[in-house]
């Protein structure tokens, strides 16, 4: 946890951005992107869940809390790839809302990006 504002925590800042902003019971992940963006689509994908694990963990809730995801991919055509990883990691007894959209990314490297919120 890195600043708390009264009703609002901030997690992993950085530069530009937080990567999560808890706000009353209600916590907002922002774009979460791969560590490794030589990973295929698949492997990027485990690696942004892998990381919303953390930081669901680091604002004390799950990922059987999540209400909403936001996925975007460069290449829709890849979409069984990155339905792979998301498969293989959902809880599947707790199924956000989601979407999925083809969209350029601010690095060509990146194939995945996904943002979501939880409940607290």
């Amino acid at each position: 946890m890195s600043q708390t504002n009264s009703d609002i925590t901030r997690f992993a800042e950085e530069n530009r951005l937080s990567g999560a902003v808890r706000h009353g019971n209600t916590l907002y992940l922002a774009g979460q992107v791969a560590d490794d963006p030589s990973l295929d689509t698949e492997g990027q994908t485990a690696d942004i869940l892998r990381q919303i694990d953390a930081l669901l963990a680091e604002a004390g809730t799950d990922k059987t809390r999540l209400l909403s995801v936001q996925i975007f991919m460069t290449d829709i055509s890849e979409i069984d790839s990155m339905n792979r990883a998301w498969d293989a990691w959902l809880d599947h007894a707790h199924k956000p809302a989601r979407a999925t959209v083809e969209a350029r990314l601010v690095n060509a490297e990146w194939s995945v990006e996904i943002t979501a919120i939880a409940a607290i």
